[in-house]
């Protein structure tokens, strides 16, 4: 282990966080600025430079005393050439040069992987996966992500979409229809917006009284957090809501789980704050569809790292620099 510090940054479409981390994986000092995506962002890369460069300046470091960078970002990566194209929240239309950019611009050297693959690295290294060497990590927030650790390494698949366990078919008859184009896709039924529009459908259906069709005739906002917190107080519409999407994580789980058998397989994302209330549900499907010996030594768990798992696991990436 060396004392040199590692620097991640997790790149988002409304806010970019930065760390600088131990190179055994302690947040030392953490920070964040607003992601300017106007003029087809053209913006982000310079922010994050003089942002890195500012803050090295701030804390009196010397850029010898870091590995390096990674970057976790949405869109399609290349990893090898350091490039992120199709990251539409970003307004990046066309491909971004970022690693030539970023390592011209702080003299440090810089890698880069999909946001998702970072966070999965996070929860892998140093949140609930234990640093274990077969984790995989599933993220449920506006849609569902996913990243893949098998035998110590991320896996990318021949085309970088490895890990996109969000587009795994749990409905293949009349399934919702998926931005990806295809149907029944598992994002559709376990992300936060997925959520909703079970419970929207669950409600045109339902005759008796329930706060959540309340909610839904009266055209208030509903979230997934709300179907939640409904359900939690013994709503029956609400626990039906929910009962439909712990079957589909559930089922996904058990499949994800009997291709490569993991340690653990971690939850987390905004609609893992339901805790053990979702997670006790769904364990209750893995267990029902799980082969017997991964029922008996896959473990699923809760995402311990929250926000922090995207800087932490994009931070590791340098380790290969070291």
């Amino acid at each position: 282990m060396s004392d040199k510090k590692l620097i991640g940054v997790d790149l988002g479409g409304t806010t970019i966080k930065f760390a600088i981390l131990t190179d055994d994986g302690k947040i030392q000092q953490k920070w964040s600025i607003r992601t300017n995506v106007l003029d087809e962002g053209s913006h982000i890369v310079p922010d994050i430079i003089e942002s890195i460069n500012h803050h090295i300046d701030l804390y009196k470091m010397d850029k010898s005393q870091f590995v390096g960078i990674g970057m976790g970002t949405p869109g399609t990566v290349n990893r090898q050439l350091g490039t992120v194209i199709g990251a539409y929240n970003l307004n990046w239309k066309t491909t971004q040069p970022v690693k030539e950019q970023i390592e011209a611009g702080t003299g440090l050297k810089f890698a880069i992987d999909n946001d998702a693959n970072c966070a999965g690295l996070g929860e892998a290294w140093k949140g609930a996966g234990n640093d274990g060497d077969d984790v995989v990590f599933i993220t449920l927030g506006t849609g569902v992500g996913g990243g893949i650790v098998a035998n110590g390494e991320l896996v990318h698949g021949i085309n970088g979409a490895a890990g996109e366990v969000g587009h795994m078919c749990v409905e293949p008859n009349n399934g919702y229809q998926c931005t990806c184009g295809n149907y029944g896709c598992l994002e559709q039924y376990a992300s936060a917006t997925g959520i909703v529009h079970l419970a929207q459908d669950a409600t045109e259906e339902y005759v008796g009284n329930s706060p959540l069709k309340e909610m839904v005739d009266n055209g208030e906002e509903v979230t997934s957090k709300d179907v939640f917190e409904i359900a939690q107080t013994g709503d029956y519409l609400a626990n039906q809501v929910v009962d439909k999407v712990c079957f589909y994580l559930g089922l996904a789980c058990a499949n994800i789980s009997n291709t490569l058998n993991p340690e653990s397989l971690v939850i987390g994302g905004g609609v893992s704050a339901a805790g053990a209330y979702l997670l006790d549900r769904v364990k209750n499907n893995f267990e029902k569809y799980a082969f017997p010996t991964v029922r008996t030594s896959t473990v699923l768990k809760l995402a311990q790292l929250g926000n922090d798992a995207g800087v932490i696991g994009a931070a590791s990436l340098a380790k290969q620099f070291d």
